[in-house]
């Protein structure tokens, strides 16, 4: 299966550029197994469209303003993307400069202080910050918001709040989990009252969920690392959910992936450490019952993996669906609920 099978044309005008004024306003495309029809709906209908029951898997991760700016001594101007966290002041980080920066090499932060520059591995540099406090509490100060490339603009007040779930609260993702944006404590309350239940996984999304993938046959292709935590607490919660007939409902392919890194030999177990999982068509996604995700770019990883659960004919039809109805795509964009594919 090659990268190129995952095109589709997008009008450019159909990017959203900014959240809309509710979060439980989106719409929401419902597309359940084919031939039974598509049906528009909206996010804060989600409600009637799940059972009593059902469980609900959030990603409680917290985006960090993790985009810096400075110079090198030369006075060459730095861009700094922070990938994750590491102890003592440390970080993995892209760097963008007119030359490379070496081993050695300090650069003059814009907010006050330095970062020093340990070594490279690949894309990331390895950066350590003097700046006389703990890294993840000056960042929440100096850090800017890092709004995710196809988003025109920079970014501003409401962003601070709106490129957060409400329930994240574990501090280590520099891109939100985008999915679960659409969900505000109206929505959740009615859920609550329906009879749907939530749980949580923890997968910090890394700078890389926007690297394209750059081979063609994507047998080649290796997916960035990302950290995660799937707790016992969880998987006690999916085990009694199925017993009792309800379905585990994913929110967000990071939730996906998460429960399918911590899959051993058929059975969830938990696990908290490193994931490379590369899902694509042929694999079979067993953790979730059905997904709810956003609309991903073409020739992406997280189209890809979307169409392994309800497989690539049917989310094409839906995405063509998305195109002519003018849904909004992409991290601000509208949604849709997926149901695997029927296997024939």
């Amino acid at each position: 299966m090659k990268k190129s099978d995952f095109h589709y044309e997008l009008p450019p005008e159909l990017i959203a550029q900014v959240p809309l004024a509710e979060r439980s306003a989106s719409r929401l495309l419902c597309v359940p197994p084919a031939p039974a029809p598509m049906r528009d709906a909206q996010v804060r209908d989600l409600p009637s469209l799940l059972q009593p029951g059902d469980l609900l898997v959030f990603n409680d991760t917290r985006v960090i303003p993790a985009r810096l700016f400075g110079a090198k001594d030369s006075g060459g101007r730095v861009e700094i993307l922070i990938e994750r966290l590491l102890p003592n002041n440390e970080a993995r980080a892209q760097v963008g400069a007119s030359k490379s920066p070496k081993p050695g090499a300090r650069i003059a932060l814009d907010a006050g202080g330095e970062a020093e520059v340990l070594g490279r591995e690949g894309e990331f540099y390895r950066l350590r910050f003097h700046i006389g406090d703990t890294l993840e509490s000056w960042l929440l100060r100096a850090g800017r918001l890092p709004l995710p490339p196809y988003i025109r603009r920079e970014p501003g007040a409401d962003d601070a709040e709106r490129y957060q779930t409400v329930f994240a609260r574990e501090v280590g993702a520099v891109a939100a989990p985008t999915a679960g944006l659409h969900f505000d404590d109206a929505l959740l309350q009615a859920l609550r009252e329906r009879g749907v239940r939530f749980g949580h996984i923890t997968l910090h999304v890394g700078a890389g969920t926007f690297q394209p993938v750059r081979v063609d046959d994507l047998r080649e292709h290796r997916m960035h690392s990302e950290w995660l935590n799937v707790g016992a607490e969880l998987i006690e919660q999916i085990r009694r959910t199925r017993a009792a007939g309800g379905r585990v409902v994913a929110v967000g392919t990071t939730v996906v992936r998460a429960l399918e890194s911590a899959m051993h030999e058929g059975e969830l177990l938990p696990f908290a450490g490193e994931t490379r999982i590369f899902i694509f068509p042929g694999y079979k996604i067993r953790s979730v019952d059905a997904l709810l995700t956003n609309f991903h770019l073409p020739e992406s990883t997280l189209l890809m993996l979307v169409s392994a659960f309800a497989g690539k004919a049917r989310v094409f039809e839906a995405y063509a669906h998305a195109v002519r109805e003018k849904y909004r795509f992409f991290s601000y964009g509208d949604a849709m609920l997926l149901f695997p594919e029927i296997a024939k």
